[in-house]
């Protein structure tokens, strides 16, 4: 079983709320499906114990984790938390304020969903931040096929896809179709945020 990102230890004052609602919806997608932890385990590669402790919210799930899930699901990322931060009808615009972040604390990065959620939303914009040295790898897209656009703001970023490593600086922009795993890291001495588009295919 899939199972190689180190669980994040809680803090003694308890479970984030965002992880909180993150695991309440995680199940529900599960119950939807009627599958066990196991038939899920045995889809997603992912343990029953790190699927069951994250439903739970005693653990805060990667952004690793998420991606499995995602594919299992047939979502983006964006997608699960904007579920996770629904309301009754999305509304056409989200102020800056309001957007939600969500930080994946093992790797050091945060995530920004600059788009307003739509649940049927086939483009959207990520502001994403990778803390100096971090590096965050996907072994998989949530869809296959996803295209994505990669356009460096601040700080420098290597990329890799299909066994390709791209450099980018700031200002750089690379387009890619996602089939495979990727991976992304902080190439510089500090930090680097840069904007991610992606389209469903």
């Amino acid at each position: 079983m899939w199972d190689s990102v180190p669980d994040v230890k809680r803090e003694e004052s308890g479970p984030d709320p965002v992880d909180t609602r993150l695991g309440v919806r995680l199940a529900e997608l599960r119950a939807e499906r009627g599958w066990s932890l196991g038939e899920l385990a045995e889809r997603s590669g992912v343990s029953k114990s790190t699927l069951s402790r994250a439903e739970r919210a005693e653990i805060s799930p990667t952004a690793s984790l998420l991606n499995r899930l995602c594919g299992v699901y047939g979502r983006t990322m964006s997608q699960l938390l904007s579920e996770v931060e629904a309301e009754a009808e999305p509304a056409p615009l989200v102020r800056s304020a309001e957007q939600p972040v969500w930080e994946d604390r093992a790797s050091g990065f945060v995530r920004r969903s600059v788009s307003p959620p739509h649940p049927g939303l086939r483009g959207e914009l990520v502001e994403g931040r990778l803390a100096a040295g971090a590096d965050l790898a996907y072994d998989r897209p949530p869809v296959p096929g996803l295209e994505q656009h990669i356009w460096v703001l601040e700080g420098a970023l290597d990329v890799t896809a299909q066994d390709v490593e791209h450099h980018l600086d700031t200002g750089d922009c690379l387009r890619l179709r996602v089939w495979g795993p990727t991976r992304f890291r902080c190439a510089g001495p500090d930090a680097v945020r840069y904007v991610l588009a992606v389209v469903l295919p």
